[in-house]
This record gives C-alpha cells, sequence and structure tokens, in this order.
C-alpha cells in the first residue's frame, strides 16, 4: 500500500495549491508491536498523546502522536500479533491534530482505501492510503455506512433502534441528494436546505480535488457496549478479522515462498573436473539434461561427443579420456527420455535425431552407433521436447519452421504442425498431454491440439522482441507464460491466458537486462517458477497465482560464478526433513554443481504438508503413443512425499502463545516516585537489621580497668 502526501492549505489564503508528490514507502515484514501505557509501537517512550483512528471496513487503525511527525498505520486482529505494522509515513512538520475523511469522498478509481487530513502549525497536509492497481475494484470497497440517518433524535429517545443503511462506493451506485419532503419541521427544512445547496456529486472518483468535496457525518464508531450483545438493539460489530477488506487482502496475496533461499550443495556431491564443454549450443536448447540417475553433457570436441556422467558418483573425472557417445554432427539439443532412463535424443545439425540406448549401470565404453535415426526435417533441428503422459512420442522444431510429431516405437513421424512464418523458439505440452504451445520469431504465441488439427487452434500476440523466446504451462494449465524480450531488449515477463491468446497479454512484469533467454523452470505442486538464462549469475523466482497480481516476487538466488545452465530433478529427490522444495543442478566451467531450494521453517520436525502436496509419478507412463494417438486421455497417479516417521505439522499439537509483552496493567500499576522510594527505604533498613538488636562488637570480652595502667 501506498502512501502520499499530496497538497495542502496554508493560513495565509486557506486555498489548495499543489507541491511535489512524495511517496512514503511502506516498511515491510513487521511481526506486530503492542501499545502499552507510555511506549510507542517499537518500544521507544513517547510521551505524547497518541491520536487514533479505526476504519472498521477494512480493519486499519492510524495513530498519530501530538507534536509527532510520524504517521504510523497498523492492521488490527482480533489473534496474536494484535497489531502489525503497515507503513511508517513521515511529515515534514509536527501534527497539532488528524481526521479521517469519509469513505465517500475517496477517489475510488485510483484504489485510494483512506485519506487523512493532517493539522499542522500552519497548513492542512492530505495524507492519502492507496492500493497499487488500476481502476475500480469492488473487492477494495466493501459497503459503507451511509450518510443518511437512521433515528430521529425524538424516535431514539422514545427507544427505537436502527442501523445506518449501507451504501456502495462503486462510481455510478453512489447515493444521490435527496429532495427534502413538504412535511418536514422548519428546523429540518432549514437541514435540507443547507444539504441541497451541496455538491451532487458529492463522493464522485473523479473530482478535480480530492479537498472539495463535503464532510458527512462520521460512521459509528466501534465502543464496547456494541459488541456486548444484541440488548441495545444494534447487530454486534464484526471483528477485524472478520472484516470483508483485511490489509492482506489489499496489499494482494502472500507468499509462503517468499523467502525461498537457494543454496549450493556440499562439495562432496558435485561432479568437478570436466573439461571440453560445448558452449555454443543453440540459445533455443538448455544446454544440458538430467533424469534421477545421470547427466548428458555436449562436449567441444570433434564428432560431437556427449559426456554422461553418473550422479551416483559425484568426485573429481580423472585427466584421462572417458567413455562418451560420439554424435557424428554437432549437438544442438538433447533430452532424456521421462520414462526411461536410459533413451537419450540427440538433434544434430543435419536435420536428424539420433536416438541413443545407454546399457545397464551406465555408459562403460565409447558409444558410436545409435538405436536408431528419425529423418524428415529440410533443415537444421534446434529443439526436441518428449511427451510428459504418453510413452514414445517426440516432438521437434527446426529452420523449415515445422514442427513434427515423431512416434518411438514405429520410428516413424505421424504429425506435421504447420502455420509458423517464421523461425520457433520454443515448444511446451500442457501439463495434460492434450495441447502444444508454441512461440515464434514472427511474433505469434499458438497452441495447437495435435490430434485433431495441423493449424493452431489458438492464437495470440506474442513478445515484441526477436532475440528469443520460452514458453512453459502454469497454473494448471490455464496460463501461458512467455519469457521474451521487450521492444528496447528488456526481459520481460508475459502471462497469457489459454482459452483466449487473441486477447493479449494478461499481465507482464520487467525482469532484468541481459543478451540471454530466461529459461523457465514450472513446479506444479507449488506454482514456483524458477528462471535463469545461460552465463547468468542470478536465479529468479515467482509464485504464480490464477487472479491479480499473477506474479508474486519471491527472493533470488545468485551462483558465485555464470553458470552455463540450469536443469531441474524430480521432486522425489527433495529432502523434505530440511524443507527443499526444489533440487536442481546447475553447470559451470567445469563442473556440475547440486543446487537445493529450500522454504525456511521453525519445525522442522514436522512434515509441512503444505507446501508438499501429493505429487504426480510422471516417471511412468500413463499412456502408450498409440493410445494417445488414437485419442486416449490419462493422468499420472500421484503420491505422499511424507516419510513415516513425519507428523504432519498440520497435525501438530497447538503451543500456548507466547506473551512477548508486558501487558497494560503492568504499566497501569506502575508504582509513583514517592511509593518507589518508600520501599527502597524500607529494603535498605530491613537488610542492614533491628536497631534494638546489639551490635556484633559488643558481644567481644573487653579489658579490665586495671589492666590498662600496665
Amino acid at each position: 500500500m501506498e502512501v502520499f502526501r499530496d497538497s495542502l492549505w496554508t493560513d495565509s489564503d486557506m486555498g489548495t495549491h499543489s507541491r511535489p508528490n512524495k511517496a512514503w514507502p511502506p516498511l515491510a515484514d513487521f511481526t506486530g508491536w503492542g501499545i502499552e501505557g507510555g511506549s510507542d509501537v517499537r518500544g521507544m517512550k513517547r510521551n505524547r498523546t497518541l491520536i487514533p483512528l479505526f476504519d472498521d471496513d477494512t480493519g486499519l487503525l492510524i495513530l498519530a502522536g501530538m507534536g509527532d511527525t510520524a504517521v504510523d498505520c497498523f492492521e488490527v486482529s482480533a489473534s496474536e500479533p494484535f497489531l502489525s505494522q503497515v507503513s511508517h509515513c513521515l511529515t515534514d512538520v509536527s501534527t497539532r491534530g488528524v481526521a479521517m475523511i469519509p469513505k465517500l469522498a475517496l477517489d475510488v478509481m485510483s484504489c485510494e482505501v483512506m485519506r487523512l487530513l493532517q493539522l499542522t502549525d500552519n497548513c492542512i497536509v492530505p495524507i492519502s492510503y492507496q492500493v497499487p492497481r488500476k481502476e475500480f475494484h469492488a473487492d477494495l470497497y466493501p459497503d459503507t455506512v451511509g450518510t443518511t440517518p437512521a433515528l430521529s433524535a425524538d424516535e431514539w429517545w422514545q427507544g427505537g433502534n436502527k442501523q445506518v443503511e449501507k451504501v456502495s462506493l462503486q462510481p455510478g451506485k453512489q447515493p444521490k441528494p435527496k429532495a427534502p419532503s413538504a412535511n418536514k419541521t422548519p428546523a429540518k427544512k432549514e437541514l435540507a436546505s443547507r444539504g441541497s445547496k451541496e455538491d451532487p456529486a458529492h463522493g464522485c472518483s473523479t473530482s478535480s480535488s480530492p479537498l472539495s468535496t463535503p464532510s458527512s457525518s462520521a460512521a459509528p464508531s466501534r465502543s464496547p457496549s456494541s459488541t456486548s450483545g444484541l440488548s441495545s438493539g444494534f447487530l454486534p460489530s464484526p471483528s477485524p478479522s472478520q472484516s470483508a477488506k483485511t490489509i492482506q487482502s489489499l496489499l494482494g496475496p502472500t507468499s509462503k515462498f517468499r523467502h525461498i533461499q537457494g543454496a549450493v550443495m556440499h562439495r562432496d556431491t558435485h561432479i568437478t573436473n570436466i573439461r571440453g564443454l560445448n558452449l555454443t549450443t543453440p540459445g533455443e536448447s538448455d544446454g544440458f539434461c538430467v533424469n534421477r540417475q545421470r547427466v548428458a553433457v555436449p562436449l567441444a570436441i570433434s564428432g560431437g561427443q556427449i559426456g554422461i556422467f553418473e550422479r551416483s558418483q559425484p568426485g573429481r573425472l580423472p585427466d584421462t579420456a572417458f567413455p562418451t557417445i560420439q554424435n557424428s554432427v554437432n549437438v544442438s539439443d538433447l533430452c532424456w527420455d521421462p520414462f526411461n532412463t536410459h533413451r537419450l535424443a540427440v538433434a544434430g545439425d543435419d536435420a536428424k535425431i539420433r536416438v541413443w540406448q545407454l546399457p545397464e549401470g551406465g555408459l562403460k565404453e565409447t558409444l558410436t552407433e545409435p538405436d536408431f535415426i528419425l529423418q524428415g526435417h529440410l533443415e537444421k533441428i534446434y529443439s526436441i521436447k518428449f511427451h510428459p503422459v504418453a510413452s514414445g512420442l517426440l516432438v521437434s522444431s527446426s529452420y523449415d519452421f515445422t514442427v513434427r510429431l515423431w512416434n518411438l516405437d514405429s520410428r516413424e513421424q505421424v504429425k506435421l504442425l504447420t502455420g509458423h512464418e517464421d523461425q520457433v523458439f520454443g515448444m511446451a505440452w500442457s501439463p495434460d498431454g492434450k495441447l502444444l504451445a508454441t512461440v515464434c520469431k514472427d511474433g505469434k504465441v499458438r497452441i495447437y491440439d495435435p490430434r485433431k488439427s495441423t493449424s493452431p487452434v489458438h492464437e495470440g500476440p506474442g513478445p515484441e522482441g526477436h532475440r528469443g523466446a520460452r514458453v512453459v504451462w502454469v497454473c494448471e494449465g490455464k496460463y501461458l507464460l512467455v519469457s521474451g524480450f521487450d521492444s528496447r531488449s528488456e526481459r520481460v515477463l508475459y502471462l497469457y491466458s489459454a482459452d483466449s491468446l487473441s486477447s493479449g497479454v494478461v499481465a507482464s512484469v520487467p525482469v532484468d537486462v541481459s543478451p540471454s533467454t530466461l529459461i523457465p523452470f514450472y513446479d506444479p505442486d507449488t506454482s514456483v517458477v524458477i528462471l535463469t538464462g545461460k552465463g547468468d549469475t542470478r536465479v529468479h523466482i515467482y509464485e504464480m497465482v490464477p487472479e491479480s497480481p499473477y506474479f508474486v516476487d519471491c527472493s533470488s538466488f545468485n551462483s558465485p560464478e555464470p553458470h552455463k545452465g540450469l536443469a531441474f530433478l524430480l521432486k522425489t529427490e527433495c529432502n523434505v526433513r530440511d524443507v527443499e522444495i526444489a533440487v536442481g543442478l546447475m553447470l559451470t566451467k567445469t563442473a556440475i554443481e547440486p543446487v537445493a531450494f529450500k522454504v525456511p521453517r521453525v519445525k522442522k520436525e514436522f512434515f509441512q504438508d503444505d507446501l508438499y502436496p501429493d505429487t504426480a509419478v510422471c516417471w511412468e507412463p500413463a499412456l502408450t503413443a498409440s493410445a494417445w494417438l488414437s485419442g486416449s486421455n490419462s493422468q499420472h497417479r500421484k503420491i505422499s512425499l511424507k516419510p513415516n516417521d513425519m507428523t504432519p505439522v498440520s497435525e501438530a499439537p497447538k503451543e500456548a502463545p507466547v506473551r512477548k509483552y508486558l501487558p497494560s496493567s503492568f504499566y497501569l500499576e506502575e508504582k509513583t516516585d514517592e511509593q518507589k522510594k518508600e520501599e527502597l527505604l524500607s529494603a535498605m533498613v530491613a537488610k542492614l537489621g533491628n536497631m534494638d538488636d546489639p551490635l556484633p562488637q559488643e558481644s567481644f570480652e573487653g579489658v579490665d580497668e586495671d589492666e590498662w595502667d600496665d
């Protein structure tokens, strides 16, 4: 939430004039301080009186001290923490008084949720609290208390009880001034005549001056009697936690992964002394690939050789030659079969796809002959992807502007997808394996249903830049996330609705400026996307949500040196006891280093079931290639990651809350200075003992009088 100090009224002319806006960003991650006695919210002594203003619609509490130069905003909750600080606005001059503008006077089209007027020695300063959104959002503005009285004075004295009718803040639905009736008393007629002189657009959000609207009657304040029951005739006021608008909803969703931490694992798990890496793979390739058992890395050795390294055998590689796969031509892309850890598909510069079958136990000697070769493309192939659900299906893209689907069981091409007018930057299968998304250099994002048509079923505008792009399905296949470049060559993330590509971008977020394309990895269990580019040192992390703001920024991870790629392992490789949600392998210039991404939690002895839903068994096929091509659909079964000896954190015994601050009674019962002096003197006297008691020296034996002469 943003705080703006817009303009001021001075005592010289009491007119309105502008001055440069100055925004004071909120202080984040406060745990909630208590306000007790003479201490302020940060535990510092404050001798001035605090003026409290409470907004019942949002549960926001404003505290401003007489003579202070700060205005604090808190959220009030019925459970611990009872107070959570939202913002800390510093003012130029001391406060002499503060008041809250009625809700009907807010600029709802700018998402203004509250406005204060600060009285100083010679001016009145408006302070506006705004949520960073555009246009009117109904979820920010529940119906608020109107300006029409529910009862007259006579009706109230006769025992009547009613609540003030609530009104909508939505433009066009706000109440209009009513014409005065003929049977009113003279006093009421006079009041109505004064009201008729008011601006008919009272509270309109399009007012040119935020301070030009007259003040209306204030909303009824919350009192102890209002929550004591129904005896007063009023319904109990809802608690702040039950309010339709809390500050969390105003600021948008909060992420459990906001403070995610990435860390390189111990050196004992590294594979080091890798020599001759191929650093010239196309930008459409991830650069290397991994599975549960081994890593495949292209080498800059003649013949398009590929190094195969077993994950179970970390350590320093020998300086001598080691067994490799000789692909015969330069490697443009490579990919492990997700359902066969021994099968590796390799795309080459000669427009052919070679499928290699590794022996049981790993590569013991150099392989020179592939299991079989797929031919059909007319130009160089630069990207290949296996089907995520059905076994034996592979899709490839080429410089001939076509996308081809291959059946590895029959070793033949089964589909030819057309419609691209330029190079295909990236491809991605939908989570259910029904659809295929592509992003192309011609500035289009397309979705294909390969079993029904060779032409795209949906098409829409893609990124403006033409340097490269990647695409991945997010939020259960409802959206497409595209990482690309804008017209200024800045890296940007674009979000598209899978059902309406033609509508364009739903949301976008700029990342940074770098020449390499961001390669996304999406975890469907946590909805976390991890992105980095070749040659980068920073790994960006976002949580994707299916509603605004769509992107929730999380902590990033920085590697000590530029990496050549980052590939991720299966979810079962995560150590749930250490709260790891993702484990990747980072390729550097001479080593392969595991990187674990952890969520900091206090109760690690419990299984964090809120972070680990049942995960798909994506290493087992749900269909065969022939079944999928015939129109069948199926999904992976799911398993729990909970170890048998761990208890879910949701079932952990509840602990009594620990009081962090002394109760108000401690300060209320504090003794005066005179009482403290009395207690101190009493304690000193008690320590000295009774004045009537004999002194210690009185018990000593003295000297006789006649002995003094000697």
